[in-house]
């Protein structure tokens, strides 16, 4: 894969954070929060740690997989799968339109690349990441598999059933990670169901975690994931607790649940557009 500077990396984000805004905005509906928040997360994954191919590779055998469990943020995922390679940035203009293949929560049945499974009934991510890493173990092949869950979603009970399984059959070639913004769609998380102490829950179901501290910062992103790498292969899962601020990279958006599920009105959109640089051009 082709290596990228931080500056470029940085100048990828602004426009990620540019379509998910326009996307959002232009059929008035979805959820920028979180996917304004973990768009560090996206770029680091794809543009710098995966070993991945723009083209669809059924099996997926020789690439590394990424599964994404809560589905709703899927405007950062459709950015980035686009400005990577994987189809035209001017089919980001049908998002959530009828018959598009970019629908709310990311669907399988209309084909569109890199998309390998439908999610967004939140808990199923991480158990469909783990049948594909024992795959990879079964078929000998080294590459690994990576996904990402929300807070919010850590109150899902088939979270728990899956974090029992990975360490228990050794999955050692996954990374899971944890969107860690303190909010959800009804509030923040210590209200609508405390999650405590999360690192220290993960360790005692037998994983190895890591903490990124501060997951809108595109180097330590990407500093936790070659972390995580480095642990694997030893018998046990590894868990990254990557906190990131909902709505970052909008003053007006950022650190609150309100920005969950809500559209820009026309106005608000110029605001944030005003506030990210146009890097790669708009679609």
């Amino acid at each position: 894969m082709e290596k990228h500077t931080t500056e470029q990396l940085q100048a990828v984000c602004s426009q990620v954070r540019r379509d998910i805004l326009r996307m959002v905005h232009a059929c008035q509906s979805g959820h920028p929060g979180a996917s304004l928040g973990c768009t560090e997360f996206f770029v680091a994954l794809y543009f710098d740690q995966m070993k991945h191919s723009n083209s669809f590779n059924p099996d997926g055998i020789g690439e590394d997989l990424f599964f994404l469990s809560n589905g709703h943020i899927s405007p950062v995922w459709y950015s980035v799968l686009s400005r990577s390679g994987y189809f035209d940035t001017e089919e980001l203009k049908t998002f959530r339109k009828i018959n598009s293949r970019l629908q709310g929560h990311p669907a399988t049945e209309e084909g569109l690349p890199g998309i390998r499974v439908a999610s967004g009934s939140l808990g199923q991510g991480l158990s469909v990441a783990i049948g594909a890493a024992l795959a990879k173990k079964l078929n000998g092949d080294e590459q690994l598999v990576y996904a990402l869950m929300g807070d919010g979603e850590q109150q899902e009970g088939q979270i728990w059933e899956a974090a029992m399984c990975a360490p228990h059959h050794g999955v050692d070639n996954l990374i899971a990670s944890i969107d860690v913004n303190g909010q959800q769609i009804d509030g923040p998380t210590r209200e609508v169901m405390n999650l405590l102490d999360l690192k220290a829950k993960w360790e005692a179901f037998g994983w190895e975690v890591i903490v990124t501290e501060n997951g809108n910062d595109i180097t330590e992103v990407i500093a936790s994931l070659e972390k995580a790498k480095g642990l694997l292969g030893r018998g046990k899962p590894v868990l990254n607790l990557l906190h990131t601020d909902m709505g970052y990279g909008v003053d007006f958006m950022v650190g609150t649940h309100k920005w969950h599920g809500v559209a820009p009105n026309d106005e608000q959109l110029e605001n944030a557009l005003g506030q990210l640089e146009e890097t790669l051009g708009d679609y």
